[in-house]
């Protein structure tokens, strides 16, 4: 909802910084706000940065100011746009990038090879506290490290083997093993290019950057827990051109009260319906309602150095029997009103690869006999003693499924559980980040880019920089290398499927169901639509 984890909805305490030049240039606005395209979001958790954003909140925003090599149409196939061709050669280990002549970023200056090759270098290098170095851990030279610096500092600029220029506008990536989809990923946010002004104040360019996309910051861009503010960018000149002046992503804490002001009249479009309108939202918006399948998985997570959920015995039969406790069908009928399918892998029906039939997906099915005799044995190994939570954002509209969560669990194991509120997404991630929550926590992924990797490696790899829950198991990692390194995507993704089978048995995530998108339209705009993402495409939004 980063690598990006899903912020439905965010806040962040207040934050004013004074920026020394590094975004002159980038805004600029003859729009007014009533000329803009009004939509939720949520505050960001990082500064606006590649290498760094890895959550929703950050990631829409992002998305249209950053072009990158290539994009996604709504249906999730991968086209050209800064690239003016990807070649790759036979066993996927070499692909070499040409990037369109005459780019600019929204400042004026030049866009071409080493803009991506710096920005690719500064993601890769650990001190750079960045999220999204993990995306090049297949390029030859990439290290991974434990040193980190301060989030956004601009450290050393690394010069990663793999990466060569051969011209201003051609470089060539080199990678230690083959990876059946390096090319599907450059459409990720984290591969975008960053102007040279950008490493001179990392930082101050995270508030205000330049722009690469469709969209640049307006001169009052972000004012932190209000809103962001986008308009078209002159500069861009690719294939995603607004159809609109800009967009005012308005930031909000409750999703009831982003739907209120939609229905009120000061709200455009909304990318999330609350709970609390699953029954009525259709007619409220008749044909301007949208539900429609989304590459989203939703589940909680347990750290594995939570006491009595370690990766041995005792944890595996309480995760499993927790697992079991879920009437999940239950709970996408009666809660979500048929917006969600109760999940049986790690991924989404949206991808292609997806199953429902992996062997030991039976953990995912309710059942209470079997759950409690699990539970049983794990007590025989360690007695439970305590209270089972599961944390969430209030922000974020969660309430009503963690109760109904907690409670299926209280009934059917005969142990206190209960939800534990987090006032905004940003104190949540923030305690997650820094390993403070010893508990269950809500969690979810909206795929990066549409592959079934990418579900698997940045959560559950050991390592990966969305892996919350420090898990670690060899043979996974093992089963996700030789899925890269696949001649061709359908072997690649029968490689997912065998490490599956592994997640399904330690379970450091309880899998609980896929998302759709469920949004809508006020009748002052036309032609709203979402991508495969859940994302709605914004440059496509037309004010009437």
């Amino acid at each position: 909802m980063k690598s990006k984890r899903i912020a439905f909805a965010a806040s962040a305490a207040a934050l004013s910084l004074v920026l020394v030049g590094c975004g002159a240039g980038s805004g600029g606005s003859a729009a007014s706000d009533g000329d803009l395209v009004t939509v939720n979001a949520g505050e960001p958790q990082n500064p606006l940065l590649p290498g760094v954003t890895n959550e929703t909140g950050g990631g829409r925003i992002l998305n249209v100011i950053n072009a990158r090599l290539v994009y996604y149409t709504a249906d999730g196939k991968p086209k050209n746009d800064l690239a003016e061709s990807i070649k790759q050669n036979s066993n996927s280990t070499e692909f070499t990038i040409k990037v369109k002549k005459g780019m600019k970023f929204s400042d004026g200056s030049d866009l071409n090879a080493h803009s991506f090759v710096d920005a690719w270098n500064y993601m890769a290098n650990p001190k750079n506290a960045q999220a999204q170095g993990f995306f090049l851990e297949d390029v030859k030279g990439y290290e991974p490290g434990p040193e980190k610096g301060k989030e956004g500092e601009a450290k050393d600029i690394l010069a990663l083997e793999g990466l060569k220029i051969l011209d201003d506008h051609t470089f060539k990536v080199e990678l230690n093993q083959p990876a059946s989809d390096f090319a599907l990923r450059l459409g990720y946010s984290a591969f975008a290019p960053l102007p040279k002004k950008a490493f001179e104040d990392m930082k101050a360019y995270g508030e205000k950057p330049l722009s690469s996309g469709p969209y640049k910051l307006a001169d009052d861009g972000w004012r932190h827990n209000e809103y962001i503010k986008v308009v078209a960018n002159d500069k861009y000149n690719g294939p995603q051109k607004a159809k609109n002046k800009g967009i005012n992503f308005k930031i909000y804490t409750k999703q009831d009260a982003a739907y209120q002001d939609l229905l009120g009249g000061q709200l455009d479009a909304v990318d999330n319906i609350p709970d609390s309108a699953f029954g009525s939202y259709k007619k409220d918006l008749g044909d301007r309602a949208v539900n429609q399948p989304a590459a989203i998985f939703q589940s909680f997570t347990i750290p594995v150095s939570t006491p009595h959920f370690g990766v041995d015995d005792e944890g595996r039969l309480r995760r499993q029997a927790l697992s079991m406790s879920i009437d999940r069908k239950q709970i996408t009928d009666k809660v979500f009103q048929g917006t969600r399918t109760p999940a049986k892998d790690f991924t989404s029906p949206a991808i292609d690869g997806w199953s429902d039939k992996i062997p030991g997906s039976e953990v995912t099915n309710f059942d209470a006999a079997k759950a409690k005799d699990l539970w049983a044995k794990a007590n025989a190994i360690k007695p439970w003693d305590g209270k089972f939570q599961i944390a969430y954002n209030a922000d974020g509209g969660h309430q009503a499924w963690v109760d109904a969560v907690c409670n299926q669990i209280k009934n059917t194991l005969g142990i206190d559980a209960e939800g534990k509120p987090y006032p905004d997404f940003k104190s949540f991630r923030d305690d997650i980040t820094n390993q403070k929550l010893k508990a269950g926590f809500r969690t979810g992924w909206q795929a990066d880019y549409p592959g079934m990797y990418n579900f698997l490696g940045p959560t559950y790899a050991t390592g990966g920089p969305s892996n919350d829950g420090q898990y670690t198991n060899p043979t996974f990692d093992k089963l996700l290398r030789e899925g890269n390194a696949a001649p061709d995507v359908k072997t690649a993704n029968a490689k997912y499927i065998e490490a599956q089978q592994i997640l399904l048995k330690d379970l450091p995530a309880i899998p609980l169901w896929y998302s759709n998108v469920n949004g809508g339209s006020a009748e002052s705009v036309s032609g709203v639509k979402f991508g495969w993402d859940g994302q709605p495409l914004y440059h496509e939004i037309e004010k009437k």
